[in-house]
């Protein structure tokens, strides 16, 4: 038995009553953006085990700027944790790192010695000692040896041609031409670059998919005519409508 706990359930909990909408005896079914978003509460309950699923999004813990990812660790700090990844490393060794010291924190030391050692291996003995410090926290698991197990579908690719109806092209050409505009004060400047990609990407998802951003944006710019301050960043807004925001930010970095 299963709870999925996010803004909707997890208000209707409250007006239940319910202190903690997160102690529950039932396992709790979370996003990472709501787990971060809710960190106190998440924070206060004694968890048997935590399972973060696609945990390679975590993977560039280590920089600073990664809040989703350091907020989730700060709240998990002292929570026995299992982390599933089909693609653990993606750009460097230094991933293995941000995701290890999601575990355990001792097992490579500090991130100076770390890359230091094993950033770049060029020789064997370095080699051989990642292995080793890895083994026992790091468990890869093949597609072919649990075929036993679990059967499979077999994938098919077939091509769908998609038109957009009319509506859907004059939407898309309304916010391009918006998107263009020399002065756009939705967008902070320093990330108006990122957050037109991520616009771009939820305006050819679906109109639904970008519809909450358009929200998100008239909501800001009311904000900014009656001079009222904005208490949350544009891309932690944006999080909610898309939720690989955070790894796309890493890699914009």
């Amino acid at each position: 038995p299963s709870t999925i706990l996010e803004a909707k359930s997890f208000n209707q909990e409250v007006k239940q009553g319910k202190h903690n909408p997160f102690e529950q005896s039932e396992i709790i079914i979370t996003s990472y953006q709501f787990a971060r978003n809710k960190a106190d509460h998440v924070r206060s309950v004694s968890w048997d085990l935590v399972v973060i699923d696609e945990a390679h999004r975590l993977r560039n813990v280590y920089k600073p700027a990664n809040k989703i990812a350091r907020a989730i660790k700060d709240t998990l700090s002292n929570t026995p944790k299992l982390l599933l990844t089909a693609t653990p490393l993606q750009n460097s060794l230094m991933e293995l790192y941000g995701l290890v010291s999601f575990i355990d924190d001792y097992i490579f030391g500090d991130i100076k010695s770390y890359r230091n050692q094993f950033a770049r291996l060029t020789n064997e003995i370095n080699f051989d000692d990642l292995k080793a410090r890895i083994a026992p926290i790091c468990k890869r698991t093949l597609r072919r040896q649990v075929l036993e197990y679990i059967k499979y579908t077999n994938r098919i690719p077939l091509t769908q041609e998609f038109v957009p109806t009319q509506d859907e092209a004059v939407l898309y050409d309304l916010v391009s031409e918006y998107l263009r505009r020399e002065n756009l004060q939705a967008l902070p400047a320093s990330q108006r670059s990122l957050m037109t990609l991520v616009l771009r990407k939820l305006l050819a998802s679906s109109t639904f998919a970008i519809a909450g951003a358009l929200d998100s944006i008239v909501s800001r710019l009311k904000a900014k005519l009656k001079h009222a301050e904005i208490a949350v960043p544009v891309d932690d807004e944006l999080a909610d409508d898309f939720e690989t925001l955070d790894e796309i930010k890493d890699e914009w970095e």
